[in-house]
C-alpha cells in the first residue's frame, strides 16, 4: 500500500527544494539580524543607564540653589 501513494504523490521539484533552502537562509539573516540590533540597543541602554545614575549622583550632592533661594524668602 505505500508503494501505490508513493507512486501517486510525485515527489517534490527541485526549485521548490532551492526555494525552501533560500527561505530558510534569509529568515536565519533576518534573524541574526534582529538578535544583534537587540544586543547593541541594550548595550546602549545600559552605558545609558549608568550615565544617567553618575550624573544624578553628582547632582545630588551639588548644592540646592532653588532651596537656599526659597528658604530665606520665607525668613
Amino acid at each position: 500500500m505505500s508503494e501505490e501513494i508513493q507512486y501517486i504523490v510525485p515527489a517534490p521539484s527541485p526549485a521548490v527544494e532551492i526555494f525552501a533552502q533560500h527561505q530558510l537562509a534569509y529568515e536565519f539573516r533576518r534573524e541574526a539580524q534582529a538578535r544583534e540590533e537587540f544586543r547593541s540597543y541594550c548595550q546602549w541602554y545600559d552605558s545609558t543607564a549608568k550615565r544617567h545614575q553618575q550624573e544624578l549622583e553628582k547632582m545630588q550632592s551639588d548644592i540646592n540653589l532653588f532651596g537656599w533661594l526659597t528658604r530665606r524668602r520665607g525668613s
